[in-house]
């Protein structure tokens, strides 16, 4: 049987891109570049019959969602779940403020990723745990058809991780660039291959 292939696709790039900031479900929006990316998706993915166009219904991933079904016969699904990391409390906050203010608690995060979750945020493994089911429903629903999911790079790294079997753990041994497009196939006996990885 024909296998079922993904194009995972990070949103473009958004304002505020050159601190190290945890935007997380903030519905911050894109820069001309990303509008830009967002809009190129539709090029390259005009070729294809898509089966079904699925988005995180944050604002930057719509945007490509929206581009992408202009020029194809399916309307974009927004869904909740394939939000991003909620990072509560840290939300739009840099880096280098959180290390400040709480150094304690920026370590233990950083020495478990998995399970230390901001205060009144969702840990990486929570959002593992919201992403997968709704992932795996997906892809039931479209066997032997290529579809598009737009969503974040957390969110696209816990998928990827699951693809080749690797823990989230290794989280940050995988790199999502904005506007980035990776494609995995799903087999009917459960097996998953990574064709294209950050193209």
């Amino acid at each position: 049987m024909k296998a079922t292939r993904l194009h995972l696709l990070r949103h473009g790039q958004v304002e505020g891109f050159e601190e190290k900031r945890y935007n997380g479900q903030n519905d911050v929006h894109l820069t001309a570049h990303g509008r830009q990316q967002s809009a190129a998706f539709a090029g390259r993915l005009q070729h294809l019959s898509l089966g079904g166009i699925y988005s995180s219904d944050l604002y930057r991933c719509r945007v490509a969602a929206d581009q992408i079904a202009l020029l194809q016969k399916v309307q974009p699904v927004y869904m909740e779940e394939l939000r991003e990391l909620h990072i509560g409390d840290w939300q739009g906050r840099t880096w280098k403020q959180l290390q400040q203010a709480d150094p304690e608690l920026w370590q233990a995060r950083l020495d478990d990723i998995v399970h230390v979750a901001p205060p009144s945020g969702e840990s990486l493994l929570q959002m593992a745990e919201r992403v997968r089911p709704v992932v795996r429903k997906i892809i039931a629903a479209h066997i032997g058809e290529e579809i598009v999911l737009v969503a974040h790079g957390g969110v696209n790294r816990v998928i990827l991780l699951d693809a080749i079997g690797a823990p989230l753990e290794s989280l940050f041994h995988i790199e999502q660039d904005f506007g980035c497009q990776n494609i995995i196939d799903f087999y009917a006996d459960g097996a998953a291959v990574v064709k294209k990885l950050n193209n």
